[in-house]
């Protein structure tokens, strides 16, 4: 082949270029490089012909031929290097090496320039500078180029503080205009976000010795977009880069893929590598900087020395660093199968990425999670599908270590499955995790948020499997639901969501709703007010998150419309009075020693599930907190405040007065609650119990004390969660006013939900409280001072107050 394209010339090298392409045996990176091979050697013999007597010259392939990456219709990027001393001769070499590159129609970018021109012009030009960074002596005076390439990556070392953020925020705006490669039906698989060029920007990156790329399976997606681009060259004949409809099925057919969706997805799977390297990259980028920038003037206060970077804790075995979150240092991820969940959960919910290092700690050490899960499991995947859009930078960071795949195997089938409608922005696992971004928005709407988040994430699970993706999205839905530890009558009303949650749209947009048939079949189908109110919620959310082709406000028209006649047909389940649990021996026991003594008195009991396995450690639920009250003003706010000054975060809540045994006078509060610590070990009882007396008899600030500690340690919060919501609940008892309150969760929120009814003057007859995921959805039975329920406009006033208080 050397042979044949030296003696022959150009003709010569083009017979022998067009047998390499038109081989079968030899493709991918061993053709590219023959390519290389056999252009460096027609190059260095038309070089070599045209250098008789001239000294001071080279000839340098720069870019991605630089790299030895010819794709069959690549541009051939050549520089002619010279020492200035014979520009005439140059001139005239320069017209000897690109005549015969133009004749065979080959695309040509090439440049004339002594070391000083190419070092000037690189940093004037950041492009012409990463070019120069692949440069490779191919003729002439390998000392010219060898000179050049030392300066240039000098400069480029030296340079680099001012030129990676330029170089960031080119790769930043090819992204705004050119879209992300992982999710586009026809995309570019050079300039889309995750493309060849940002391949090529974390090599620049990495020669600057700053900070460095995730290298594992990097190469290996650089190669799969290179090997799509060489068969589309030869699909097309034409120096493409962007991977159209029409060419996919010959495409995969010229890699040997099934078919277009299997060429897609592995296109997805290559970019999503390259993307979210590129996301670590640029944030390790960005802290180098930073710290470059402080580090000096700490010295300067400090004396000397290297500061070390500030811990704070965010949740059980996780702290923030630096802008991170990270592990902390006595967390076991091998003894705590709930840590990728908790950890993934804290940083979504403060805003910040998962640190590399700790996402990869957890996928190699971290234990399968039992079946079904424990509570605080279920809990922390519900309050990370709640975090709104920093959710998705956090599934990605899960996903790319295969953690999700851990989690949830029926994962697999929907990652990076291409959607081919052009209605659909997302492949079908971006699309479920945006249905949940969209429905964090809705969940001050609905009873069960946690449900909906879940449905959300599963609505179309079915995608992977063949035939109607409703029908076995609802299989999938069920066993998913329950392997996750909700109980039976969450699992069917979850799996109604799924099977049903293209009902209300279609019906509403192509049927009659006058037709009382058509109301009552939607009835039937649905079941009931509350996976209604569900299935409402999720409709709009699943829309939003298809594109903005899927959603109009005359459709939200029709679905409400839909809903509001739905809704009268099953209005006959008017909520019913909470029943009233006899009390059990151990509520008895100390509703006794409080008539007693006239003090209030606690136990603390914790529960745990069994062990998976017998050598196992029981997995923590949490601590049951039974605490007896005498009947007075205040209970609520009290022990609220006295639970969240010892960082307890409540889980659910229950406060009734208890029916006394025959004889027994006096009137007892009995507070049924589930708490865990937010890290840390658990209070003593005694240390609670002596706050809560001092809470109760006034002597305990607690406000004070929660205000001081927020001022000394806010807490992070990066998500923007909806507002609260509080509304009266009609007719739903006879005997109190329920007021129902749906907000974020936080430290001292139900503290300062008893402490604005107490200032409302009224009286907090029961309470049940829950907390699901990072939502807190509560109900207060509410009475006035002479044991009746609210006047309406009363109650309405009491509930606006209290809304105020929330968002104040």
């Amino acid at each position: 082949m050397h042979n044949e394209a030296e003696d022959s010339g150009p003709s010569g090298y083009a017979a022998a270029r067009l047998r390499l392409l038109t081989e079968e045996a030899r493709s991918g990176p061993p053709r590219r490089t023959a390519l290389a091979d056999l252009t460096d050697d027609w190059l260095t013999g038309l070089f070599t012909a045209g250098t008789e007597g001239t000294r001071g010259v080279s000839l340098v392939a720069v870019g991605g031929y630089g790299r030895a990456e010819l794709s069959p219709r690549s541009d051939l990027d050549l520089l002619l290097l010279h020492d200035g001393s014979d520009p005439q001769a140059v001139a005239t070499l320069a017209d000897r090496l690109w005549y015969p590159v133009w004749d065979l129609g080959l695309a040509l970018d090439h440049s004339v320039r002594t070391p000083a021109e190419a070092r000037r012009t690189a940093g004037e030009d950041l492009k012409v500078q990463l070019g120069l960074l692949d440069a490779r002596h191919l003729a002439g005076d390998l000392g010219l180029t060898a000179s050049l390439r030392t300066a240039v990556l000098a400069d480029w070392r030296n340079q680099a503080p001012k030129r990676l953020p330029a170089l960031q925020e080119l790769c930043a705006e090819r992204a705004d205009r050119q879209g992300e490669l992982q999710y586009l039906l026809e995309p570019d698989l050079k300039e889309a976000r995750g493309g060849l060029r940002d391949a090529t920007a974390l090599r620049a990156v990495a020669a600057s010795w700053l900070a460095d790329a995730p290298r594992e399976g990097l190469a290996e997606a650089r190669r799969r977009l290179l090997d799509v681009r060489d068969a589309l060259h030869l699909t097309t004949g034409r120096a493409t880069d962007r991977l159209a409809l029409q060419e996919q099925d010959q495409v995969a057919a010229e890699l040997g893929v099934l078919d277009a969706d299997a060429l897609l997805r592995q296109v997805y799977e290559a970019a999503r590598v390259i993307a979210y390297a590129g996301d670590v990259t640029w944030r390790e980028v960005g802290r180098v900087l930073r710290s470059r920038a402080v580090r000096p003037r700490l010295r300067a206060m400090l004396g000397g020395g290297k500061p070390s970077a500030e811990r704070s804790p965010l949740a059980e075995g996780v702290v923030e660093q630096d802008g991170e979150v990270v592990l902390a240092r006595a967390a076991r991820p091998e003894r705590d199968p709930v840590l990728p969940l908790r950890a993934a959960a804290a940083a979504a919910q403060a805003g910040l990425p998962l640190s590399l290092h700790a996402v990869r700690r957890m996928a190699a050490t971290v234990r399968p999670l039992p079946t079904p899960w424990p509570a605080e499991a279920r809990e922390q995947l519900v309050t990370l599908l709640g975090s709104g859009r920093p959710t998705v930078q956090v599934w990605e960071a899960l996903e790319a270590e295969g953690l999700v795949n851990s989690l949830l195997p029926d994962w697999e089938r929907v990652r990076c499955r291409p959607q081919r409608n052009a209605v659909h922005l997302w492949t079908v696992d971006r699309h479920l995790i945006e249905t949940a971004v969209r429905a964090s928005a809705f969940t001050r709407r609905v009873h069960r948020p946690d449900l909906l988040l879940v449905a959300a994430l599963l609505h179309d699970i079915g995608k992977g499997w063949p035939g109607d993706h409703s029908v076995a999205g609802e299989v999938i839905a069920k066993d998913v639901a329950a392997r996750i530890g909700f109980d039976h009558h969450d699992v069917t009303v979850i799996a109604a969501l799924v099977r049903h949650h293209l009902l209300l749209v279609e019906t509403a947009t192509r049927r009659d709703l006058e037709d009382p048939a058509t109301v009552r079949a939607v009835a039937e189908a649905v079941g009931s007010q509350g996976t209604l109110e569900l299935l409402h919620a999720l409709t709009e959310a699943d829309a939003l998150a298809t594109g903005p082709a899927a959603w109009s406000s005359w459709r939200a028209s029709l679905v409400s419309d839909l809903v509001e006649r739905v809704s009268a047909v099953l209005s006959g389940d008017a909520p019913a009075d909470p029943e009233e649990a006899a009390p059990t021996a151990e509520q008895e026991r100390l509703a006794i020693e409080v008539v007693a003594t006239g003090a209030p008195v606690l136990s603390l009991r914790a529960q745990t599930e069994p062990p998976a396995e017998p050598s196992d450690d029981p997995e923590p639920l949490g601590v049951e907190l039974l605490i007896a009250v005498p009947d007075q003003p205040g209970v609520l706010p009290a022990v609220a405040g006295v639970i969240a000054l010892h960082r307890l975060t409540v889980r659910t809540a229950e406060l009734r007065a208890l029916d006394l045994p025959d004889g027994v006078e006096g009137s007892v509060l009995l507070l049924d609650w589930r708490v865990a610590a937010e890290y840390g070990s658990l209070p003593q009882a005694t240390r609670l119990r002596a706050d809560l007396v001092r809470a109760l008899d006034g002597t305990l600030d607690i406000a004070g004390r929660l205000a001081e500690r927020d001022a000394a340690y806010p807490r992070r919060r990066g998500v923007v969660a909806p507002p609260p919501r509080v509304t009266v609940a009609p007719a739903a008892s006879r005997h109190a006013t329920v007021i129902e309150v749906r907000a974020q969760d936080a430290p001292g929120l139900l503290f300062r939900i008893g402490r604005a009814l107490e200032d409302a003057g009224v009286r907090v007859r029961s309470a049940h409280a829950s907390t699901l995921g990072a939502n807190a959805v509560d109900a207060f039975y509410v009475t006035g001072p002479e044991g009746a329920p609210l006047p309406g406009e009363e109650a309405v006033a009491v509930a606006r107050k209290l809304e105020e208080t929330l968002r104040g």
